[in-house]
């Protein structure tokens, strides 16, 4: 709350922002007394500038989420605290009336902004590099598996371990560095998810969606994956699913990729070849509808993904052929934030609800998961004993069928 304030201190303090700043410094009085403060419901009002409909089923939604901990009296630090995470950005929303479209400069103001866009203008450099290899991969099983190794070690693909220079250059040593990083796979189902977008390329392209996590350099390997899936004939159409409104600071919405597109079709030609190219080709995706974008704000709450609300969930079963869930807390409401036995089948837990086809990539940064073998665990344990759950050294890449493909 601290760093928000200072990163949008001149505009806190402006007249527009007198009730946002009043709300705010009554929040962060909540949490500065966190163990002592009481949860309440989710406040709406007739401000709110979306149809009502939107409104109210946000309003039943939170509702839903949040009668239990205030039935049970619960307080910032004793509610779960994946719900009490998810909420405080909610409550940040309502502080800073986010909604309110009678106030022009506090409607739909990101208070992150300074922060996603350092994400942007830092993520050029190591992804200068990154973009010459995706219009290289092959139209095939092991393109799309390169391409989804982009999205899920992206973090990873900086210039420090992934040289420019004409001797690193060729795809066979960009493949070496990926094996590499494998390694830390405690379960791979890229042959599993090959295969399945193998048929879809026979087929002629399928839907495919992307439930994006991080804004930044993250986002733009979300970006490479998609355009390597419409450029290679997997997906004729990829819809981004992002987040409603501004939350966990970098995650992204789609002003954020509209804004990373339209910043890398910008940028010199000469000084960065590649990402300009890159966004070139990301625009007129989105021109022709190749791209689509789609907000929604279940993505913004702390619910289990079984529980995802019957429009979002039918939309996405009847539409889309296959689903990448990306990011850790996206993983943790997969499995509905709980304890299962790290070797539980993905398929037994995700798989036979998730409403299509579904691919999670997943670093680890948090103490759950499932779908990984004794034997993984056990290497994990042996090379990080304190932190092999939470480090994001190790990841995983797990398939499920979806329920309609599985009989459910």
């Amino acid at each position: 709350m601290q760093r928000t304030y200072e990163e949008n201190e001149e505009k806190f303090n402006s007249p527009p922002f007198a009730k946002a700043l009043e709300r705010f410094n009554q929040l962060r009085s909540e949490l500065s007394d966190a163990a002592n403060t009481k949860l309440r419901h989710v406040q709406f009002d007739n401000k709110d500038g979306r149809p009502a409909a939107d409104v109210e089923r946000e309003k039943e939604e939170w509702k839903s989420i949040m009668q239990p901990y205030i039935d049970n009296g619960d307080t910032w630090l004793s509610a779960p605290w994946l719900v009490a995470e998810f909420y405080a950005y909610r409550r940040l929303m309502e502080a800073l009336g986010y909604y309110d479209k009678s106030n022009s400069e506090t409607y739909l103001y990101d208070p992150f902004l300074v922060a996603k866009r350092a994400g942007l203008m830092s993520s050029v450099n190591s992804a200068e590099n990154m973009l010459a290899k995706v219009v290289s991969l092959p139209n095939t099983k092991e393109g799309v598996a390169l391409a989804a190794a982009f999205a899920l070690w992206g973090n990873k693909m900086d210039l420090s371990i992934w040289p420019a220079d004409a001797e690193n250059s060729s795809l066979d040593v960009f493949a070496k560095i990926l094996h590499a990083a494998d390694d830390n796979l405690l379960h791979d189902d890229t042959d599993i998810l090959t295969d399945r977008c193998e048929v879809l390329r026979e087929n002629g392209g399928g839907k495919v969606d992307i439930i994006v996590d991080n804004a930044g350099f993250e986002l733009v390997t979300d970006l490479a994956l998609a355009d390597h899936l419409v450029a290679s004939g997997v997906a004729d159409v990829v819809t981004f699913q992002l987040k409603g409104h501004p939350t966990f600071v970098s995650d992204a919405l789609e002003k954020d990729l509209l804004e990373t597109v339209a910043h890398y079709s910008s940028l010199s030609p000469d000084e960065y070849p590649n990402a300009h190219a890159a966004g070139k080709r990301w625009q007129k995706y989105l021109d022709d509808g190749k791209w689509v974008c789609n907000e929604d704000n279940f993505w913004c709450q702390p619910s289990a993904m079984w529980e995802m609300p019957n429009p979002l969930r039918a939309d996405m079963a009847k539409r889309c052929d296959l689903a990448f869930v990306k990011g850790d807390a996206n993983y943790r409401r997969l499995i509905g934030d709980r304890y299962w036995d790290y070797t539980a089948p993905f398929q037994d837990v995700v798989g036979c609800y998730f409403p299509c086809p579904v691919c999670s990539l997943r670093t680890l940064k948090a103490e759950v998961g499932v779908g990984m073998s004794a034997d993984q665990v056990e290497r994990a344990k042996g090379l990080d004993a304190e932190g092999w759950m939470v480090t994001g050294r190790f990841g995983v890449v797990q398939v499920g069928t979806g329920a309609e493909k599985d009989g459910s």
